[in-house]
């Protein structure tokens, strides 16, 4: 069931090559495969970010946002139930704090009453008491409804976000938002995170100007809130080009020193990751998911306190709270997937020895809107084609929530664009990136829907093949292979999305193996004509997956083991070969 993979090995970029001589030639290799062609790009130093002040309206924004300070006026942030708008939302607060402000409050949509960003829903409870000023973070350019409404109660809007807008922008006071039309900021992938961040830069700007910061208050040092820009920005899956890769690093490197929010430091605990040793991976895949947790299945504002609070206990608690729905999350996903499962046997039961549709459209009375997203995503792993995954708004309601997950070389919201475009009505609301998206339709639309869905993929694949392919940098000479290199891989992070750790192909001896934690493959392994072992370890594989040759392949990355204080080098599998 699982769609097969061939491995390709990466294509250097036709770029001119100016990296330092100096450079190990399977590291200039890896980074040319990347586009990093210069020295320059390999150094994350914060003075090498982007200047704010290409980010069109965040002067405006500012200005806004200082008037509001000095005035005493009361700023409420609205922010989003994912990790990047939870991490945007504490970034905002504690800012405003640092800077003075004294009247700053955050709301975060119940995903489950209000659904996303800033709906007209959430708005009306706002009547009895609307605040001066509304910023929304990581959402807002496509709640013009909202915004009006916001408007109509006398609220100044400021809306900071990072998706892509519609045809008609909203009528805020001022928009910040680099992948607006005409928007001249070199990095269009700034998260949410990263959005709000530079917003706060620019204020602080604005009320240095104001002579604000004299005795007894003191000028902050905005580069404190880095911990919560990086965490936002990886989970958020955006690209790490040169500014969030900067952004990134200088956030790990304040977490690895323990200067960071007590939330953060309690999360990584509880995922049992040692932030001495943080790589970007341990933010994916250990923070983010317990952060999530609560806006999938219950209120991110659960998680926004945690990333708040200064108080350590308070901030175990609340983290305790995230690892709890968690695990309570887990546990629906995996009963999600596994009913997602039966309905993709059956639909290959019906096509036969026919191709699979070019996107899958699954559905399921039982099903948690908050989950979805995840199951959409796991299925899209096992076909290898968009995967849309749809749970009703509310239990027997006849509207349903959507959410879409994509593979490379298919824009996504595109698609869901054009759908729009092409059948008026069809979905009630939709937005997104090029790799995921959500939506909104009847449930009586969802057959109609499936049809529209495939003509449209059809459309943008044009005639192309959907490619599977594991790219890899290569293999590694025996030598290469130890401590000492793994180091340098590691220090050329952050690795993630556009920017991926190094995949090495290569045969080995398999001197030992043996389970661990019931479900993992230990081994240890040794290069042909080499004398020293490895150690290497292959999540949820088995002994019997390892073929019967005298040598195996292996898709690896070279990974750093830390132990009872030691440091090993240690292969990570990711694909067993078949035999030659």
């Amino acid at each position: 069931m699982l769609a097969s993979r061939k491995v390709r090995q990466r294509e250097t970029a036709s770029v001119t090559d100016q990296l330092p001589q100096s450079l190990h030639p399977v590291i200039r290799r890896i980074l040319l495969a990347r586009n990093i062609n210069s020295e320059a790009s390999l150094d994350l130093r914060l003075g090498r970010l982007q200047p704010p002040s290409s980010l069109s309206g965040i002067g405006e924004a500012a200005e806004i946002l200082a008037q509001a300070v000095v005035s005493n006026q009361q700023i409420l942030i609205v922010g989003d139930f994912d990790a990047d708008g939870a991490t945007g939302t504490a970034v905002a607060v504690r800012a405003l704090h640092m800077l003075g402000a004294e009247r700053v409050d955050f709301r975060v949509p119940n995903r489950f009453e209000f659904g996303y960003g800033l709906t007209t829903g959430l708005v009306e409870t706002l009547v009895d008491d609307p605040p001066d000023v509304l910023v929304t973070v990581d959402s807002g350019i496509s709640s013009n409804a909202g915004v009006e409404r916001a408007r109509e109660l006398g609220c100044k809007v400021v809306i900071t976000d990072h998706h892509l807008p519609g045809e008609q922008l909203p009528r805020a006071d001022a928009i910040v938002n680099p992948n607006c039309p005409g928007d001249q900021f070199p990095s269009k992938a700034l998260a949410g995170v990263g959005v709000i961040f530079y917003l706060m830069s620019v204020l602080r700007q604005a009320l240095r100007e104001r002579d604000w910061f004299t005795f007894p208050r003191s000028e902050p040092n905005l580069a404190h809130l880095l911990d919560l820009v990086s965490l936002g920005t990886v989970a958020d899956l955006v690209a790490l080009d040169d500014n969030n890769r900067i952004l990134v690093r200088q956030g790990m490197e304040r977490i690895r020193q323990g200067v960071c929010a007590p939330g953060l430091l309690a999360l990584l605990r509880l995922g049992k990751r040692d932030y001495r040793n943080l790589v970007a991976a341990d933010l994916a895949f250990a923070v983010a998911p317990r952060l999530n947790a609560a806006g999938r299945m219950e209120d991110m504002s659960i998680g926004i306190r945690c990333l708040i609070t200064d108080d350590r206990e308070e901030a175990m608690a609340l983290a305790q709270e995230l690892d709890d729905l968690n695990h309570h999350r887990k546990s629906r996903q995996q009963q999600m997937q596994t009913e997602a499962l039966e309905q993709l046997r059956a639909l290959m039961a019906d096509f036969e020895d026919e191709e699979l549709p070019p996107g899958l459209c699954l559905f399921d009375e039982s099903w948690h809107q908050g989950i979805v997203g995840l199951v959409a995503s796991k299925i899209k792993d096992a076909v290898y084609r968009p995967v849309l995954a749809f749970a009703p708004e509310s239990e027997g309601s006849d509207v349903l929530k959507g959410s879409a997950r994509s593979v490379r070389g298919l824009h996504i919201r595109d698609v869901l664009a054009r759908v729009d475009a092409m059948h008026p009505g069809m979905v009630m609301a939709f937005g997104g990136h090029a790799m995921a998206a959500g939506l909104t339709i009847g449930k009586d639309q969802l057959a109609g829907f499936k049809q529209a869905l495939e003509e449209s993929i059809e459309f943008f694949l044009n005639g192309d093949e959907l490619s599977n392919d594991i790219f890899i940098d290569g293999s590694l000479d025996a030598g290469d292979i130890n401590l000492s290199f793994a180091e340098s891989l590691r220090d050329l992070g952050p690795w993630g999305q556009r920017f991926p750790e190094p995949l090495f192909e290569g045969r080995f001896v398999v001197e030992d193996k043996r389970v661990v934690g019931a479900a993992h493959l230990k081994m240890q392994l040794r290069s042909p004509g080499a004398y020293e072992s490895i150690d290497a370890i292959a999540f949820g594989r088995l002994p019997e997956d390892l073929p019967g040759s005298e040598t195996v392949g292996f898709i690896y990355k070279l990974d750093i083991n830390h132990f009872r204080g030691q440091k090993t080098c240690q292969l990570m599998i990711e694909q067993i070969l078949d035999e030659d």
